[in-house]
């Protein structure tokens, strides 16, 4: 198994939000680089699994999201309260298989954060350190999904999220985009295998429009800053003074010439109903941007050879870079974790 997969194998993924999933049929996909990935809403059981049907491996989704039954268009099976159903079961009379299931993954909360793991080494609390109650913070001031945003980003994942991680890039590759916010260094805080940037607004008079937004959402946690939190090995969460959060996933292509990109900008409870009508445009306005941004990223990602990534320490690092050498050593101790384990 490659370094990329054993990495997906051993980690929990944060996939989504509880409103995404609360309807039953809703559903999410992701490619991975074990395949689909689905987790649906199963009359009001989350499930999570490999989009294959048990009898003969049909997909079952193939929308990124929607609201769609457990159905197989190849024979017919479907899916419900936890049971598959075979159309006609006296023809399968003669079967010396066990009753078909489907190949499902491991789900966990963090708040109305849903992760899923396929065989994770540790509890999702270990994992997430001390972020558990930040991530609850963040989740519970969550109500909806504004945008959703899918592409395969064409290099190989560790240099899109090293590409995330550091903000020395910004002023050059993002100048009418994120680097108008006039980001300060900030801070970074390293935590167990995962990482935290804040950094202040600069720009005064932006600074003070969204300190003037404040009045249009109902929200008790705020960070009046830039927020980065990375969640090793490939989640992001980022949001600016908390009036929106986007959810970024970097899973691994089959191969390192690819990065399976996802997107999503989640939306704050606003004050009202007028103050939720004020602030659509607003939102628009972000997914607008936030979907710019990752298309630069992209830009200027692909220029980056597949093979100069190594998870060998960084030969010239800045101090604007010290989460990316974090994120190698989180790398190379996670493989000499599995050595230790593969020879015990």
């Amino acid at each position: 198994m490659s370094f990329d997969t054993e990495l997906f194998t051993h980690y929990w993924h944060l996939v989504g939000h509880r409103q995404e999933l609360s309807n039953p049929n809703d559903f999410v996909k992701f490619d991975t680089p074990l395949g689909d990935l689905v987790v649906f809403n199963d009359e009001g059981t989350l499930v999570a699994f490999d989009n294959k049907c048990p009898h003969r491996g049909a997909r079952i989704y193939a929308q990124d999201f929607g609201q769609q039954p457990y159905a197989c268009g190849y024979h017919g099976w479907s899916y419900r309260n936890g049971e598959v159903i075979i159309p006609n079961p006296a023809q399968f009379a003669a079967c010396t298989a066990s009753k078909p299931v489907l190949n499902t993954y491991h789900l966990d909360w963090c708040g109305d954060f849903l992760f899923v793991g396929i065989t994770p080494l540790t509890s999702l609390a270990e994992q997430l350190c001390g972020l558990v109650q930040t991530l609850e913070d963040i989740s519970f001031n969550i109500s909806s999904r504004a945008d959703f945003n899918r592409s395969a980003f064409e290099c190989a994942w560790p240099i899109a999220v090293e590409n995330a991680l550091e903000p020395y890039h910004i002023p050059l590759i993002h100048t009418q985009t994120l680097a108008t916010l006039g980001l300060a260094e900030g801070e970074n805080v390293l935590d167990g295998c995962n990482s935290v940037w804040n950094a202040p607004v600069t720009n005064t008079r932006i600074a003070k429009q969204l300190m003037g937004l404040k009045r249009l959402f109902n929200i008790d946690y705020q960070r009046e800053e830039y927020l980065s939190i990375f969640l090793f090995p490939f989640s992001m969460i980022s949001s600016t003074f908390g009036y929106s959060y986007s959810l970024q996933n970097y899973f691994p292509g089959r191969d390192r010439s690819q990065t399976y990109f996802t997107s999503r900008l989640y939306a704050v409870p606003a004050a009202s109903d007028n103050a939720k009508k004020m602030v659509e445009p607003f939102l628009a306005s972000s997914a607008k941007v936030n979907r710019q941004v990752f298309e630069e990223d992209h830009a200027v990602c692909k220029t980056v050879a597949p093979e100069a990534w190594t998870m060998d320490p960084l030969p010239f690092a800045s101090t604007l870079e010290s989460k990316i050498v974090h994120f190698r050593e989180q790398c190379r101790s996670f493989v000499a974790l599995k050595s230790d384990r593969d020879v015990s």
